[in-house]
């Protein structure tokens, strides 16, 4: 099974910017198409946004789009998070998962190999 490591988070000011970087060690990398999670302070984990296995298509939660971009380097065992615009709502724990599945899914339960996650904190 995949193992991910999420890292890249950090303490940034509003309208500022991060990369969160989530590497993938075991079974081959493009087999699974990866998603992205948050959790906020008293918040339930949420879907933030996903890849498929080749990087051809992504989808993402509705209060990120036009800020995040999600993307990938198969050779390189990698999908990256690029958050612009960031703002204090995006504080939070962020997780990557994998999925087998061959189409895009936002139910955590369609996810497994969760890492230990990466803080970012967004101060106003």
């Amino acid at each position: 099974q995949v193992q991910l490591v999420e890292s890249g988070g950090g303490l940034v000011q509003a309208g500022g910017s991060l990369r969160l970087c989530c590497a993938a060690s075991g079974r081959t990398f493009s087999n699974y198409a990866i998603g992205w999670f948050r959790q906020g302070p008293g918040k339930e984990r949420e879907f933030v946004a996903a890849i498929t296995r080749s990087g051809a298509r992504t989808q993402y939660t509705d209060s990120v789009k036009g800020r995040f971009t999600i993307s990938r380097d198969n050779p390189k065992n990698t999908v990256y998070l690029q958050m612009n615009s960031l703002k204090p709502e995006d504080t939070a724990v962020y997780y990557c998962a994998a999925s087998g599945l061959f189409i895009l899914t936002n139910e955590r339960r369609n996810y497994y190999g969760w890492g230990q996650g990466t803080q970012v904190t967004v101060s106003s």
